[in-house]
């Protein structure tokens, strides 16, 4: 475990940058045996990953297993793809450079860091990280400390599996993520809010940094009429209520054809009840809000609108019961900032035209859900919006996708990662260009008299 102290940054990163110039983690045997560490030391180390995030978040154990360990899938698909990956591929030429051969070289970036967020505490630091090690580079990672129990325990796994001169992590607030960005990386990968995105890439443009921002954003979920209206139900009260909605990628508000709306909610409430009984307090399945400071701002934003399910709160246990509220203004603060809890704002419409053009008057979104069998309005939502990801009669379940890049767009983030779009992201293409000895013509050299019309007509 590496010490706070704010003086030890400087001499980690001096470290780390002497041990990647030794160049042992460009080897690609090296990369692997890393990841199997890892790997090993989530697996080692389970119950106590469970016991952190149940004192952060109060996680149900499945959760913890579906969102949290479940990394190690992807762990193991970049150890079989790893060797592909890192081999240098071949570019094609054009005629003109018949001599020449191509070939582009992935190569590993440096120094990294990483800055995690609080609602995935374990995950969305390990994740990040597996791309990190697999393309080769040093990392520090940095936990969020509103979940600190897990960040502690992150701390604890890294120092004890790994030597800080390649992996450390270092834990604190506010004041240890300034004094890192004010140091120069070779990569800055951010998952969090959009306003500290926006600090984050402030500091990252006084050193040239690159950064990778995944923000969020309220992801709309749009509910047609041609829908198995119980699977429907069930997918969408389970990505929105998953951890307590405290998901960058929950279904943010309703888009609800009017004509189905009675149905679905009436659904809804009967779903919720199979999920975590009548009293979702009381259920071992339903997580809590991170902080009284989270739970102070959601439970202003239920007085938005007319609350049609739910609504109870408890301050002492930060407690907010999966709520629906109805008949909200589009100016209500509620459907002003992503919500990023509990709370589903229902709004109904009579024609897609007016979901789409509501979509398409906000900032893209991280996420887009659309439940419908029409083919041809599937094609129509995927042509007319814009978004980082979208899921289809389902929610959530595209992030689990290793070969599908994850990322934002616009105010949702930059940049994508989760399997080879995490190894690129991590990684710099390098292209090479080789020439022979065997032929070397004379059309590009000085002197060019009588040269330039057999210029033009082969660039012609």
């Amino acid at each position: 475990m590496i010490a706070n102290e704010l003086a030890n940054i400087a001499e980690i990163i001096h470290k780390q940058r002497e041990f990647f110039q030794t160049g042992k983690t460009k080897n690609v045997a090296f990369r692997i045996e890393q990841l199997k560490t890892l790997k090993q030391a989530i697996l080692e180390n389970e119950q106590a990953i469970i016991q952190a995030l149940q004192i952060d978040l109060q996680k149900p154990e499945f959760e913890t297993y579906i969102s949290e360990i479940s990394v190690t899938k992807e762990i193991d698909y970049a150890i079989k793809h790893l060797n592909t990956w890192s081999k240098p591929k071949k570019a094609a030429v054009s005629w003109d450079f018949f001599s020449y051969s191509a070939r582009i070289y992935p190569e590993p970036l440096g120094v990294v860091l990483i800055i995690g967020p609080w609602n995935y505490p374990f995950s969305l630091i390990t994740s990040p990280l597996v791309g990190a090690i697999a393309a080769g580079n040093c990392t520090i990672t940095k936990p969020s400390e509103l979940a600190p129990h897990t960040s502690n325990l992150l701390a604890q796994i890294i120092g004890k599996y790994f030597d800080p001169k390649y992996l450390a992590v270092l834990e604190g607030g506010v004041e240890i993520s300034q004094k890192l960005l004010a140091e120069k990386f070779d990569h800055i990968f951010f998952t969090g809010g959009t306003a500290v995105g926006k600090i984050i890439m402030e500091a990252a443009a006084k050193h040239l940094t690159p950064v990778t921002l995944e923000l969020g954003g309220k992801s709309p979920c749009i509910v047609d009429t041609d829908i198995n209206l119980e699977h429907t139900v069930r997918r969408i009260t389970w990505g929105k209520f998953i951890n307590a909605g405290q998901t960058c990628i929950a279904p943010d508000y309703l888009l609800i054809d009017k004509k189905i709306k009675k149905n679905f909610l009436d659904g809804m409430k009967k779903c919720l009840a199979e999920f975590y009984g009548d009293h979702p307090a009381n259920s071992p399945d339903y997580a809590r809000i991170i902080s009284q400071k989270h739970f102070d701002r959601l439970a202003k934003l239920i007085k938005d609108g007319e609350i049609i399910i739910g609504g109870e709160t408890n301050p002492a246990e930060r407690y907010i019961a999966p709520t629906v509220i109805d008949h909200v203004s589009l100016t209500d603060p509620v459907m002003q900032e992503e919500i990023f809890g509990p709370i589903l704002p229902i709004v109904e419409y009579s024609d897609i035209t007016e979901a789409i053009a509501l979509i398409n008057s906000r900032p893209k979104p991280l996420a887009l859900y659309l439940f419908t069998q029409n083919k041809n309005l599937q094609k129509r939502v995927l042509q007319e919006t814009s978004s980082g990801g979208v899921c289809l009669n389902d929610t959530l379940m595209h992030i689990g996708v290793p070969s599908l890049p994850f990322g934002g767009v616009g105010d949702s983030g930059i940049g994508s990662y989760h399997g080879k779009a995490s190894f690129d992201t991590f990684s710099h293409d390098k292209s090479v260009l080789k020439n022979s000895f065997w032929l070397d013509l004379n059309w590009r050299y000085a002197p060019y008299k009588d040269k330039l019309a057999a210029l033009k007509r082969m660039i012609g």
